[in-house]
This record gives structure tokens, C-alpha cells and sequence, in this order.
């Protein structure tokens, strides 16, 4: 079973995310296209490709494609009928239907886990890390210097440790956490 805060969790966790409302849901955007809302009663809307709805209808049999004037847009779901990982992975793919094509690009590229070879991300602070920070767009020290221990550990994947060693590697340089 899943919350409203995991859902949030998980959709802030992307780069360019902005939680807003539309038409009164709590609904999530990538640079104003919606990709995610959560209806009055619980249920998860997703904005998914068609081969992703397939899926997840297989998957969850209280789910149920979204239509459009006939033509399929998504998928909805109870929160509570809903894994914590099935979710994480069905707003990623929405985020990615709804995402500018090098935003994504972006972030494919950064689940690699490869760091560009000009970044000073320590690489002690391991690979699920290096994907969030990159991911989230921090390529480099300064740029994680602008977040806050609280904003570095709401990124999946990023944990106390890490932020222990990012908070050391900052120190070295001079910086510290905003």
C-alpha cells in the first residue's frame, strides 16, 4: 500500500518536477505538461504509452486504462492496491512520456550512473546516489551545495551516507550545504 507522500516522494525525485493542482487534484508537471494527479478518492493517474497501460492493467487488475475521446491517454489506480516499486517505476515512465526529449535524455543518461569526467561528485558516495544527484541535475559539488541535507535525502537513492560524504567533500572545498 502506498501513500500520497511516496507518490510525491517519487515524482519530486525527477528533475524540473512541480507539484500544482489541476482542476482541483494534486497533480505533478514536468515543465507544465501534467504527467501524474491523485484523485479526491486516492486513485493515481498516470499518463502513460500505451505499452506501459498494457502492462500495468496485466499487472494490477483494480487499475484501468484512462480514455480520452477514444483514444487511450493512461492509467489509474488505487494508491492503496499499489507497491511502493510499481509506483516508483510507473511514474518514471509517465515522466519520461511527458518530459522535453533531451530532459530525458538527460536523465538516461544519468541512470547509467556515469559521471561526466569534469564532476567532482566523490565517487565513494555510490552509484544509487550518483544516479539521484545526477538525475536531479546536481553534476557537481557546487551545484549540491545549493540544496539542503533535507532536499539531498528526499532523492531516491541518496541516503544519510552519502550525504556524510558529500557534506566532507564539500568541506574540503570550502562549501557547505545551503
Amino acid at each position: 500500500m502506498t501513500t500520497l507522500s511516496q507518490l510525491r516522494r517519487a515524482a519530486l525525485g525527477l528533475p524540473e518536477v512541480e507539484e500544482g493542482t489541476h482542476f482541483g487534484l494534486v497533480a505533478f508537471s514536468v515543465r507544465g505538461r501534467g504527467f501524474a494527479s491523485v484523485t479526491k478518492d486516492g486513485q493515481v493517474r498516470l499518463r502513460l504509452p500505451d505499452t506501459e497501460v498494457e502492462a500495468a492493467v496485466s499487472a494490477h487488475p483494480t487499475g484501468e486504462r484512462i480514455l480520452r475521446a477514444g483514444a487511450l491517454i493512461g492509467f489509474r489506480v488505487p494508491l492503496a492496491d499499489i507497491s511502493g516499486k510499481d509506483l516508483n517505476a510507473l511514474v518514471r515512465a509517465a515522466w519520461f512520456r511527458r518530459a522535453p526529449k533531451r530532459l530525458a535524455s538527460a536523465l538516461a543518461t544519468a541512470d547509467t550512473g556515469v559521471t561526466a569526467e569534469a564532476s567532482d561528485l566523490p565517487a565513494a558516495i555510490g552509484r544509487p546516489a550518483t544516479r539521484a544527484l545526477l538525475g536531479a541535475g546536481l553534476t557537481g559539488l557546487a551545484q549540491v551545495a545549493t540544496r539542503s541535507e533535507d532536499e539531498l535525502l528526499a532523492l531516491h537513492g541518496v541516503g544519510p551516507k552519502a550525504v556524510r560524504i558529500l557534506t566532507a567533500a564539500l568541506a574540503e572545498k570550502g562549501m557547505s550545504l545551503h
